[in-house]
């Protein structure tokens, strides 16, 4: 695991009351080694139980007769037969609707305690099980942030959720880029010296702000100094959000990064299905014990009311419930999948067809750890994009990477998973062997153009989504405010929020992306970015 030094040494401000615990030295990482392990020898016995997921199977196992919601009765036999030729018996039995004794009805319920053991597992304050992904955890923190000011700061690679809370909720954004690999088109993170001087940068014009939004770790694994963010935020008042969706893994085993809720963030968004086991769509969001928790805590379970379904579905929160037991019991079974991403890398490194881009992660100041888990590889040097590359081994050898770009394609391990590594790197071979019968293209070695600064923002962004609109042609748009939002893949920053002005650099650098064979912008009003859709 690369790993190196977060002493950063700037000037903080006097933190307010509530967090005159925080010093002017920022924190590094602990050290796991320091720590006991595995997990589960730190925390309750409870954690052996799965008190939701076994309320679940007493309800099937029950065989009552249901003259309520799920239209398919719960019974394999009248009614949810269509159910169980493709799911079999018990997925329909344990599809409970909510508010049954038992389950989720009355104090300490199954499903609180359930809640209560995340919250322990992960370090977390206060834990919300959430069945519409990380999506819903990001418009949750964006509306109980909205309780504590405002203006919040921004890391510009953020998720398009957030924006939809930004303007479900009626924040004010101020924005600080993240360092940038511009060989690859990949966002990285905010060092604390760079959060910092953004955070004055707000201060000093009058606008300070009461929360933070940072992304860690990115989609390659690359990891920051959370410590050292969560202590300048609260030194200048902020609430600290961190966009944990790839890192719900985090913490459960000693090589890999630690909890960031453990770190000192104020809420972090938890993608559990991601890495962590869980079915897809279902997620997590961890109340952290800082300085602003007894603020956030009423703010946040109001913001979830608002974002939750009245039908939330117990298949998805089971899965939660048993994925956390999994990861809290499963130090052995996260080393073999950490063993096996290791050795993937290993392989990797035998054949000068491949690099491993986060063996490069020492050039970037923001990163000071890396999810092992995730193996993003640098395929430039096969002359295909890896866009064909991903596509070639899909199609060849059904194998899935998790995602491609011009240069790369990423491996993604989930934390409970021990993959055929020969079978990955057969095919990749194979590939290789492909690739060098063609002729090279020149997407590949063209590069990402440079990213524009993005344009004032001149409206309220829940004004201008809201204003009355119109299309134009790109060469009229320049000058006008944007209603939408436009992001270029790579890298996949934003270029556009409502209420942007739009400029000539940033409609340049859209359709050059957009003409582009291995680039797309996503929001866009047609493919080619002809036209924008604008405030009238």
């Amino acid at each position: 695991m690369f790993e190196h030094s977060s002493h950063y040494s700037v000037s903080l401000p006097s933190a307010p009351a509530a967090g005159e615990h925080m010093g002017t030295k920022l924190s590094v990482l602990p050290d796991a080694g320091q720590q006991t392990w595995p997990l589960a020898a730190r925390l309750s016995p409870a954690q052996r139980e799965t008190p939701y997921a076994d309320a679940l199977r007493g309800f099937a196992d029950a065989e009552t007769l249901s003259l309520m919601v799920p239209g398919h009765g719960n019974d394999p036999s009248r009614g949810a037969a269509h159910l169980v030729e493709f799911f079999g018996e018990q997925v329909t039995r344990m599809d409970a609707p909510l508010m049954l004794e038992g389950i989720d009805l009355g104090e300490n319920s199954p499903v609180e305690q359930a809640r209560v053991l995340a919250a322990e597992a992960w370090g977390a304050k206060r834990t919300w099980f959430l069945t519409n992904g990380a999506s819903q955890a990001n418009r949750t923190a964006a509306i109980a942030v909205r309780g504590l000011g405002e203006r919040v700061l921004i890391q510009r690679s953020m998720h398009s959720s957030f924006t939809d809370g930004v303007l479900l909720s009626g924040l004010i954004p101020a924005f600080v880029m993240p360092n940038v690999d511009v060989r690859h088109g990949i966002a990285h993170g905010l060092t604390p010296a760079v959060l910092n001087e953004a955070l004055e940068r707000e201060a000093t014009a009058g606008r300070p702000v009461s929360s933070v939004y940072v992304v860690s770790p990115s989609y390659f694994g690359s990891t920051a100094d959370v410590a050292g963010l969560a202590e300048v935020a609260h030194a200048h008042g902020a609430a600290l959000i961190v966009d944990g969706a790839w890192g719900a893994h985090f913490g459960f085993h000693r090589e890999l990064p630690e909890s960031p809720v453990r770190l000192g963030a104020d809420l972090v968004v938890s993608s559990t299905h991601k890495l962590a086991g869980s079915f897809t769509q279902s997620a997590m969001l961890h109340l952290g014990s800082g300085p602003l928790a007894a603020k956030l805590e009423p703010l946040v379970e109001r913001a979830f009311s608002m974002t939750s379904s009245t039908s939330a579905s117990g298949i998805l929160m089971g899965s939660l419930d048993a994925a956390r037991r999994a990861l809290v019991l499963g130090d052995a079974q996260i080393g073999e999948a950490v063993a096996a991403a290791k050795q993937l890398r290993d392989l990797l490194r035998t054949d000068d067809r491949f690099d491993i881009i986060s063996d490069h992660f020492d050039e970037f100041d923001d990163i000071v750890e890396t999810d092992l888990l995730r193996v993003p590889i640098d395929i430039s040097a096969l002359g295909q994009s890896g866009h064909w590359v991903r596509s070639r081994v899909r199609e060849q050898h059904g194998i899935y990477f998790e995602m491609s770009t011009a240069t790369s394609v990423v491996a993604v391990i989930g934390a409970l998973v021990k993959p055929d590594v020969e079978r990955v790197m057969a095919a990749l071979r194979a590939v290789a062997d492909e690739a060098a019968t063609m002729a090279p293209d020149p997407a590949v070695a063209g590069g990402f153009p440079e990213l524009p600064a993005p344009g004032a923002l001149v409206t309220a962004p829940r004004e201008a989504y809201f204003s009355e609109s119109e299309l134009v042609n790109a060469e009229d748009a320049i000058g006008r405010v944007s209603v939408d939002t436009l992001a270029a893949y790579p890298p996949g920053i934003p270029n556009l929020l409502p209420g942007e002005e739009i400029t000539a650099d940033t409609v340049a650098f859209l359709r050059a992306v957009a003409a582009s064979p291995t680039g797309y912008v996503r929001g866009a009003v047609d493919a080619l970015v002809t036209q924008f859709r604008v405030a009238r």
